[in-house]
């Protein structure tokens, strides 16, 4: 088939790879504008582009899709199929029905559950023990078409947003392949969501970032794992704030005079043991400002937080 891509962030990348390497042909790669990145901010090729072009596939990267011209120079290439995974940008009526069989997505989710911008991290936060990847027809609600084919992919207990991202990418250029070949060969079933099961993943805040010690260990371990890598979740120290990329679970609360937040234990192999509002989380690894992230053990060489109350 003639194909059309779209994509932006490393997660779209599997699945440009797997069509670079199919026998289809990529008649162009949609992808955002450079955006500025780094301490320098000076403008960075999205990691699609950089695949795009380390293939020589023709790159496009308009600010919208809603200009006319756009349009047109899209249509002009007379694709059979459009593939979106994570591109970034909406695609009107007029694009979706440009292609000859319309434009389907990849979506890091069990559709129709965590329809939107965050279904990874969403998942973990939730408590979710099992996700997975969709591939959707698109419309022009929001992840709101008809499922082509889906495949589940397990949440361990301790994966963090990072982890799962790179095993539902991987998963996605392997269904990708499964369902193109399913589409010549007109085996491909469509079948509507159902609305009452839809939950919304809503974009990540920055905000939401802020560990409040009062919640259960439970909940702060999902927060932790979630926010891995961005926007990494921290708390106020007498150190600084500290951004907090791994940590487990550990027992019941100390006792009633515990106030969460305080410090209650450190141990080179275990971590720092800290109260929460039900049980303790020990920190495996943690960055103060300006510094590398680092082992428990590796903070503890140089540095004690043993009865502070962290978050006050």
């Amino acid at each position: 088939m003639k194909i059309i891509y779209a994509g932006t962030p490393d997660f779209a990348v599997p699945a440009l790879q797997a069509l670079i390497d199919s026998p289809h042909e990529l008649l162009a790669v949609y992808t955002q504008p450079d955006r500025p990145a780094g301490r320098g901010k000076k403008l960075r090729a999205s990691p699609v582009k950089q695949l795009a072009m380390s293939a020589d596939l023709p790159v496009r990267q308009p600010e919208t899709l809603r200009d006319a011209g756009e349009q047109q120079a899209l249509a002009a290439l007379n694709a059979d199929l459009m593939i979106v995974a994570a591109y970034g940008l909406i695609l009107p009526r007029a694009v979706l029905d440009s292609p000859a069989r319309g434009c389907i997505n990849i979506h890091a989710s069990l559709l129709p559950r965590w329809r939107g911008a965050a279904p990874i991290q969403r998942a973990i936060l939730a408590g979710d023990n099992v996700t997975g990847v969709t591939i959707m027809q698109m419309a022009e609600g929001l992840d709101t078409g008809d499922m082509l084919l889906s495949a589940e992919q397990p949440i361990l207990p301790d994966d963090t947003a990072s982890r799962l991202h790179d095993r539902l990418a991987a998963q996605g250029a392997t269904l990708l392949m499964d369902a193109l070949a399913r589409l010549e060969q007109g085996a491909l079933v469509a079948t509507p969501q159902d609305e009452s099961l839809a939950t919304y993943a809503r974009k990540l805040d920055k905000r939401e970032a802020l560990i409040d010690w009062s919640r259960p260990a439970i909940e702060i371990d999902r927060q932790i794992r979630a926010f891995n890598a961005w926007p990494v979740a921290q708390t106020a120290s007498p150190l600084g704030v500290l951004r907090l990329w791994e940590a487990t679970v550990g027992e019941d609360s100390s006792g009633p005079d515990v106030t969460p937040g305080q410090v209650l234990t450190e141990d080179r192999q275990y971590g720092i043991e800290v109260q929460t509002g039900d049980g303790t989380l020990w920190l495996k690894t943690l960055q103060l400002p300006g510094r590398k992230p680092v082992s428990a053990a590796d903070f503890l060489n140089s540095r004690s937080l043993l009865g502070v109350t962290l978050g006050a």
